[in-house]
């Protein structure tokens, strides 16, 4: 592959990915270690991407205002979700009372509730099936069903979340950004975030290493109004924050 065309190909991995490994460029671009390396440093030097240990970000924020079908989202990042999903399970404990946003990262985490002293309130209609044939306490907000993210969402699914005060909540994300906080692209499903996420003590994000630095149309909390739980992070910026949860370091 031509050098030049390999360095587009690594602009738009980055892009795309917002964070890739030089393990993942050279099984990608079937190109050695040093050679990863020397096109970071290019791209790097010409501020094309942000060069990092052991690999790269994207530089700057993405902003994104349409979202992806549940389908298309389901096979992305599954390792990083497993990994995720796993430690916010453990999370749960006898008596809790819990709320789970929809979403394919927060439904990964479902595998791996063992916890049956809890009681959950969920908008995800998939979520409340999978909880129900595991044989755990389960409610489903009411309201309007968004075909696209298979959640309930509009404000009937708002007025419901009034009568309940949880005791730890597990929310997806589009976005992270520490000035725009967490984002989505839909109003409705925003502010049925916004009003779960007030009722609860304890709240979680739970997001990949992709969704940091891109920004949606609607913001449902501050930065820091929540603990993330992520793998690894790869942005500098976010290195010092201490609300993130890096399971991959614990």
């Amino acid at each position: 592959m031509l050098a030049e065309k390999r360095l587009s190909e690594i602009v738009a991995i980055v892009e795309e990915k917002r964070s890739v490994t030089v393990t993942e460029l050279m099984d990608i671009l079937s190109a050695s270690e040093s050679t990863v390396r020397r096109d970071l440093n290019v791209l790097d030097g010409n501020g094309q991407i942000k060069k990092v240990h052991g690999g790269a970000v994207a530089v700057g924020n993405t902003y994104y205002t349409v979202d992806a079908d549940v389908v298309s989202r389901k096979d992305q990042n599954n390792d990083e979700k497993v990994r995720i999903g796993k430690y916010a399970a453990s999370l749960i404990k006898p008596g809790d009372f819990v709320f789970i946003d929809a979403g394919t990262t927060t439904e990964v985490m479902l595998d791996y509730i063992t916890e049956k002293k809890a009681t959950f309130v969920t908008n995800g209609i998939d979520h409340a099936r999978k909880l129900s044939q595991m044989g755990l306490t389960t409610y489903i907000l009411g309201g309007e069903f968004k075909a696209t993210t298979e959640a309930i969402v509009g404000e009937e699914a708002i007025e419901s979340l009034n009568k309940y005060n949880f005791t730890i909540g597990f929310f997806g994300t589009n976005g992270i950004a520490v000035n725009n906080g967490y984002s989505t692209p839909d109003v409705k499903e925003a502010m049925v975030k916004k009003k779960a996420i007030r009722h609860c003590r304890n709240r979680y994000i739970l997001s990949d290493s992709s969704k940091f630095t891109k920004i949606s149309s609607v913001i449902f909390a501050e930065f820091e109004s929540a603990r993330i739980i992520t793998t690894a992070v790869h942005d500098e910026a976010y290195r010092n924050c201490r609300n993130i949860v890096e399971v991959d370091k614990l």
